[in-house]
């Protein structure tokens, strides 16, 4: 997977997001483009990685920079899961997002024993008030 080139806030159609979660097995609105346009607009730091002009993953966070970065979604591929590209997102993510600040996230079941691997910690104290479509 060395040809995986990844990029900062580039251009991403909400079409293209669909694909990447879709093809990864995360569940997100992926028919709803007019939603997944609002998601790549407000994401304050999207990382993706591309195999060519085609995208495989996706690092969506919103961030202060300087106390508390909530990473939104983390997407591979299926085609190309267990090639590092997520840990090399979630690196770039902290890259960017610097050492003062926190990178927090809510895991989905199936990905709760991956998280561990990156570096994660579990968190027992927090709370979700869950949207309601």
């Amino acid at each position: 997977m060395s040809d995986v080139a990844y990029r900062e806030n580039a251009h991403v159609t909400p079409e293209q997001l669909a694909q990447v979660f879709s093809s990864s097995g995360i569940r997100r609105p992926s028919d709803d483009m007019a939603r997944l346009q609002l998601m790549i607009d407000h994401a304050d730091l999207l990382i993706t990685a591309w195999d060519g002009d085609k995208p495989i993953g996706v690092a969506r966070a919103l961030t202060d920079y300087s106390y508390c970065c909530y990473l939104s979604d983390l997407a591979v591929d299926r085609a190309y899961q267990k090639h590092g590209i997520g840990k090399e997102l979630v690196a770039i993510v902290q890259e960017r997002i610097g050492e003062s600040c926190s990178l927090v996230l809510l895991a989905a079941p199936q990905a709760v024993d991956y998280y561990p691997r990156l570096g994660f910690e579990r968190a027992d104290k927090a709370y979700l008030i869950k949207r309601k479509r």
